[in-house]
């Protein structure tokens, strides 16, 4: 019998794999991917305090078209406050609650039931599941794509499942995402007493006009799939608690959402350029989570809507909003869209999905596996 997703995603709510544990989670995904004829490949990578982190690839059929689908197993804390247990999944009226439901194994669970229903394609169908989305990314996706590499997978198209839909499932569909870069900024002092100025250096006022300049920066106007890319000030501080002290050092963070007008490493030198000109014994350090992407519409984004209105009847918004994904890394294989369920709970308490929604998604994932790879000729 074709697996259910809702028992599927009931069983992986179970699982409290916050990042970067698994909890077996992934092993009750490989054990209903290989009865549903997928050979399944896992492997563990990285240490403390980022890892070790679980990843699955499994792969059934051979040759093109190949279409992949990809998500994560790793779910946030739940946080405190739940109407019930976050890890004991239950359905509670028309919904299904626990945490992940959204987030996204409610997603993979239909995606794994609509393979196992539709195992007569050809070509070749592959899950790529990291249980590191969550958290730093640094041995989850990466780590996969490299795995990918070098035993020769490369698919032609890649789906998220991805909790992309506003109002009702089917009404958006992600074609691209901006890219995000976190930085912090040290201004050092010299910390003294306030009456005697000329015995110490106080950080504050270059911090102050370092925050300036970099609030009214206007990077773009953005463009036609894309908003204009924001820089946000997220943290002013000197951890001074004296009145009469000047602080030993500033300190600033900053995030900048950009998108793909714009490049991680120039954006770093532009904020580095104004910190030098106000404080030139400034540091900045940087980390770019992901370049800005788009996958102009086209075949996979045609094929995707089409499978939605099918099933739904409702034509889908291509969109570029929200935050990162790991869709950010798997861009750089082949074509990759984003779709899956209402994203109003994600990372909420009393995360909860939709049992019609369930399966809803499971059918149109079975149509997007049947209009994607259809059976080989006899």
């Amino acid at each position: 019998m074709p697996a259910d997703p809702l028992d599927l995603a009931k069983r992986l709510i179970a699982c409290a794999s916050v990042t970067p544990a698994d909890d077996g989670a992934q092993t009750v995904l490989a054990e209903a991917l290989t009865e549903a004829g997928f050979t399944v490949h896992r492997f563990r990578t990285g240490s403390a305090p980022d890892g070790p982190v679980e990843n699955l690839f499994a792969i059934r059929g051979t040759g093109r078209p190949f279409l992949a689908f990809a998500g994560h197993t790793d779910v946030v804390p739940p946080g405190v406050g739940w109407g019930g247990d976050p890890f004991v999944a239950e359905v509670r009226g028309d919904l299904l609650y626990g945490r992940g439901a959204v987030d996204m194994k409610g997603a993979i669970a239909a995606f794994a039931a609509a393979a196992a229903r539709e195992a007569d394609h050809g070509g070749t169908l592959a899950f790529i599941i990291t249980g590191d989305e969550e958290g730093p990314a640094t041995y989850g996706t990466v780590a996969l794509i490299d795995w990918m590499h070098a035993h020769g997978h490369d698919p032609d198209m890649i789906l998220v499942g991805e909790p992309t839909s506003a109002a009702r499932l089917g009404d958006t569909i992600k074609i691209g995402r901006r890219g995000s870069v976190n930085m912090w900024i040290t201004v050092p002092g010299v910390q003294g007493h306030v009456a005697y100025p000329h015995l110490a250096h106080n950080p504050v006022p270059a911090l102050a006009r370092i925050a300036t300049r970099l609030s009214a920066l206007d990077l773009d106007q953005g463009n036609a799939w894309f908003q204009p890319s924001n820089l946000e000030l997220t943290d002013l501080a000197t951890s001074n608690d004296a009145t009469t002290v000047f602080p030993g050092a500033g300190h600033a963070r900053l995030n900048i959402r950009f998108n793909d007008l714009q490049r991680g490493e120039l954006l770093v030198e532009r904020v580095r350029a104004i910190v030098a000109e106000e404080a030139p014994d400034a540091t900045v350090e940087a980390k770019i989570s992901g370049e800005a992407f788009l996958t102009q519409p086209g075949a996979l984004s045609a094929l995707v809507t089409g499978a939605i209105e099918h099933v739904t009847g409702l034509t889908p918004e291509l969109s570029t909003t929200g935050g990162t994904s790991d869709a950010r890394f798997l861009s750089k294989l082949a074509p990759t869209v984003e779709f899956g369920l209402l994203n109003a709970t994600m990372h909420k308490l009393d995360e909860a999905v939709a049992v019609a929604d369930l399966y809803a998604l499971t059918d149109i994932y079975a149509e997007i596996i049947r209009r994607a790879l259809p059976p080989a000729a006899a």
